[in-house]
């Protein structure tokens, strides 16, 4: 049995929102931008390579798509994705997973409070949720960006302090996410509905759901 908690803390991608919609024409156009400032002539990655990166930190992501560059450009391509991320945004792309609004709109007549806990960038996460029109949901919005966390885990850590939530969920889609539930003590709940994660990601998770109004029907029950 769970219980109802004081507060709930999403992380972004691959939980609330569709990133697929807008990441990978994203990360095509930073490339592409790339070689046109002659910054790098590597290759671009595969669709499914670049979706196997979301959620990590983008530090971590460009070392992984891009080895061998350097951090300058490493820092150009932050600088262009957000740019062209919300670029697409501000021309109507980009989707919530279905439910997501109203489930939230729920969860926050029931009393409870709303917190995003993402590895992305700062402006990226309030880029995504105005555009998305779920800002005005959440007390607070935490991303590694604007704290300059190393891992989930301490930006959750720090979200919990600063607020004194005595009882939380934490909602997330990858391992990272169930890891800083875990380790913050307090409840994992995995999401099973983005498509891209690795086998045995939500492995610990103390539930997990197909869909995103599934949380409603975990606190009733």
């Amino acid at each position: 049995m769970l219980q109802k908690p004081a507060a709930m803390i999403f992380d972004l991608d691959g939980t609330l929102f569709q990133t697929e919609t807008i990441v990978i024409e994203a990360f095509h156009l930073t490339y592409a931008k790339l070689r046109e400032e002659n910054l790098y002539h590597g290759d671009v990655p595969a669709d499914q390579d670049i979706l196997g990166c979301l959620g990590m930190l983008l530090e971590h992501i460009w070392e992984r798509l891009m080895p061998k560059a350097s951090l300058e450009v490493r820092e150009r391509a932050n600088e262009l994705m957000h740019e062209y991320e919300n670029a697409l945004m501000e021309r109507g792309q980009g989707k919530l997973y279905p439910g997501v609004a109203e489930t939230l709109q729920a969860l926050r007549d029931q009393g409870i409070r709303l917190f995003v806990g993402s590895n992305g960038l700062e402006g990226y996460v309030k880029d995504v949720t105005r555009h998305m029109g779920i800002d005005h949901l959440f007390e607070r919005l935490y991303s590694a960006g604007e704290f300059q966390t190393a891992t989930k885990v301490d930006l959750i850590r720090i979200l919990l302090e600063n607020h004194q939530v005595p009882t939380a969920w934490m909602v997330g889609d990858r391992s990272s996410d169930i890891e800083a539930g875990k380790k913050n003590q307090i409840t994992a709940i995995g999401c099973d509905y983005a498509g891209f994660r690795k086998s045995g990601e939500l492995e610990g998770a103390d539930a997990i759901i197909t869909s995103f109004d599934e949380l409603l029907h975990l606190i009733r029950s």
